[in-house]
């Protein structure tokens, strides 16, 4: 892997909180059922393609979400139709349906999710996918984001380029802004934060560093309470920031004062 990728402190051990237990297992396994039932049910109806309707699509996104047992929280106001670059940060492979819940979008992806099990096929349908360890790619990757753009599509990104455990974050990447500079369109920020009903920030939806998704999955599903908060910020508009950095910065959630390692005495 080139060294020029963003990578993130956040590992399993170090920042993930355990909380199986062996009485959450039917609980689990049903979960995880419903889960496979709700993606095959996507992939059945993804060679629809763009005739879905919009609507149809954000209730499947929420009921993917609620299928693993995680409660969805969506504030602000709803983004406007037309080219829109949907930026958040990244801590989970909930992520992803969570940010086509506030609008269905063609996810900016890296290609080793086309092997994913189930998912990858369905994502393979409407991605646009990034070669991440080529740095060469990555103009070509700006312009086809561009284009999509152009066309009056939504493209969701997650511009810290890695996932973070939750309790800390990365800063955003500027490449990826630059196609919304290019198309002329608005950028849409939102940020995502997991926690238990009632309580601090959670990390146990993190899908971080060497953790596989089956783990990550198994997590979830085992894990009671767990609340997905969607904050929908204020638009970004055309033309209101004049490079890259400067609307980055402006996309950016505001981040923790502390790092991530500093929560691992919390984990047991």
């Amino acid at each position: 892997m080139s060294a020029w990728l963003p990578s993130a402190p956040c590992t399993p051990g170090a920042c993930v909180e355990a909380t199986a237990r062996l009485r959450a297992v039917p609980r689990a396994v049903l979960r995880l059922t419903a889960v496979t039932a709700v993606l095959l049910a996507g992939i059945a109806l993804s060679p629809l393609g763009g005739r879905i309707p919009a609507d149809l699509v954000r209730r499947w996104c929420r009921a993917l979400v609620r299928a693993a047992g995680v409660r969805v929280r969506i504030t602000g106001a709803a983004p406007p139709d037309g080219g829109l670059l949907l930026v958040a940060n990244h801590i989970s492979w909930l992520d992803v349906p969570l940010l086509a819940a506030v609008r269905p979008a063609r996810m900016l992806a890296k290609t080793e999710i086309r092997r994913w099990p189930v998912a990858g096929p369905l994502a393979a349908r409407g991605a646009l996918f990034i070669e991440r360890d080529r740095l060469r790619a990555l103009p070509e990757t700006v312009a086809r984001l561009a284009g999509a753009l152009r066309s009056g599509a939504a493209v969701g990104v997650f511009p810290e380029g890695s996932t973070w455990c939750g309790r800390a974050q990365g800063e955003f990447r500027r490449a990826v802004f630059q196609a919304a500079l290019d198309a002329d369109v608005p950028v849409q920020p939102v940020a995502l934060r997991y926690r238990l009903a009632d309580g601090p920030a959670s990390t146990t939806p993190a899908f971080v560093g060497d953790d596989s998704l089956l783990a990550s999955l198994w997590r979830v599903a085992t894990t009671r309470h767990l609340v997905a908060e969607v904050d929908v910020r204020p638009l970004i508009p055309p033309g209101a920031h004049p490079d890259r950095r400067r609307l980055a910065r402006a996309a950016q959630p505001a981040r923790s004062p502390q790092p991530c390692w500093t929560h691992a005495a919390l984990v047991t």
